[in-house]
């Protein structure tokens, strides 16, 4: 117990006199968009056998040193969005981490995650070392707001705006590789005699302990930090269905790089024979769309989107008098159904913390055959077949959108990202 102290003690930056701890570190890049650690991609083979040859040494692992902590940083390029760079961070951090874990270097009860995300903190770093970043000083104006005490709702949207993206296309291509990395950081101390130093609780987040000069806090961070897998999905009703009784579910999945794939159904039926009045529609539709626009840079399934889809409808409309059936009864499932495709626009606005509402508007094309009837002699009589071929608005959507995945809700406008 008392030499586990000393480690607390030289691990958190309060060494005696005597101890002196000391330190190794290596970083790792990563490609684009990647979590998974390629050996020949910048030299990362060399710069992690260099390490290990250390971890390995009498040195630090002997009797004369100790390894007493683990710092592991994992951090992502700017672009693309903020949940999805939370986890590539994650990812990336776990990733050099296991690297060792599995070697039997590492062990959990040591080891303190840092998951940086969006790594403007680095970025700025980066740009007040480069002076032939064109626009210097304005980019270098915008990262000290992004990382101040009042940054910007869209900062990646207010990076690639200014002088038409000519410093961010410079950004992309010379410092966003050096931010793809992780970071491992270890820390070891001597062994010496067991000293008399009185045993500390560690269940609080912050203790205080005695030491020559005064008291100094000893933070406790110690453990791993539980990985969430980016999932974002939408399960959703169009409100404007549901004013015509006609009850609807749709449902969209997030497939990454701003494209999501939907799926729409619809069913209602709706009839009553002594007055001859019938309300029956049901069908649905495919699609995938792209998102857009700062807010869908933030967060995805959020924003501007544009985007194709095509399904197929039946229907059956009387109001007491003659009636309009979509396709024809009895036939191949071609016959039956009216078939639609076309282009979409709409926005999805944040309402709540997992609530959005999605206004949609489509134009394309709805073709098939329909039939005109009448009710004669208690029976209804087909008068007349026809084949429909319309262009124009096909779909209006006010759908009411639940947001459902790991981290998938609204953040607060007013708060960083």
């Amino acid at each position: 117990m008392k030499n586990t102290i000393l480690s607390l003690l030289i691990l958190f930056g309060l060494s005696p006199a005597f101890a002196q701890t000391e330190k190794d570190s290596v970083k790792v890049y990563f490609r684009v968009s990647d979590t998974h650690i390629d050996r020949s991609f910048q030299r990362n083979g060399a710069t992690l056998d260099s390490i290990f040859s250390k971890l390995t040494a009498d040195s630090v692992s002997g009797p004369t040193h100790r390894l007493v902590g683990v710092r592991v940083t994992g951090a992502a390029s700017p672009e693309g969005s903020v949940e999805f760079n939370r986890y590539l961070s994650e990812k990336r951090a776990n990733a050099i981490f296991n690297e060792f874990k599995n070697r039997g270097l590492l062990t959990d009860s040591l080891t303190t995650f840092n998951f940086i995300g969006r790594d403007w903190k680095g970025l700025q770093n980066e740009v007040e070392s480069d002076s032939n970043i064109p626009y210097r000083a304005e980019v270098l104006s915008l990262l000290e707001r992004i990382n101040g005490d009042n940054p910007p709702l869209h900062p990646l949207a207010e990076l690639k705006a200014i002088h038409g993206g000519i410093p961010y296309r410079y950004l992309l291509t010379h410092l966003f590789p050096e931010l793809r990395a992780s970071r491992l950081t270890v820390e070891y101390e001597p062994v010496y005699p067991d000293i008399c130093i009185p045993s500390l609780p560690l269940h609080a987040p912050e203790q205080q302990v005695a030491v020559t000069g005064g008291i100094l806090p000893l933070p406790v961070v110690l453990g791993t930090v539980k990985e969430c897998r980016p999932f974002y999905m939408g399960l959703k009703t169009n409100m404007l269905y549901d004013a015509l009784l006609i009850p609807n579910i749709g449902a969209e999945f997030y497939v990454g790089k701003n494209i999501s794939l939907t799926a729409d159904w619809m069913y209602g039926w709706w009839d009553r024979d002594r007055t001859h009045y019938y309300w029956r529609a049901y069908g649905g539709n495919i699609g995938a769309r792209w998102w857009f626009g700062p807010q869908a840079d933030e967060k995805p399934l959020t924003g501007h989107h544009l985007g194709i889809f095509a399904g197929a409808v039946t229907y059956d409309f009387e109001l007491g008098k003659g009636g309009i059936m979509g396709g024809i009864p009895r036939g191949t499932l071609w016959d039956r159904c009216n078939f639609i495709s076309g282009i979409e626009y709409g926005y999805s606005l944040p309402v709540a913390r997992r609530l959005n509402i999605d206004f949609s508007l489509a134009f394309g094309y709805m073709g098939g055959k329909y039939i005109k009837y009448e009710p004669k002699y208690g029976f209804y009589i087909w008068q007349s077949t026809h084949r429909l071929h319309w262009f124009g608005p096909t779909k209006a959507e006010i759908s009411l959108v639940w947001l459902i995945g790991c981290n998938n809700y609204n953040r607060s406008k007013g708060g960083r990202k």
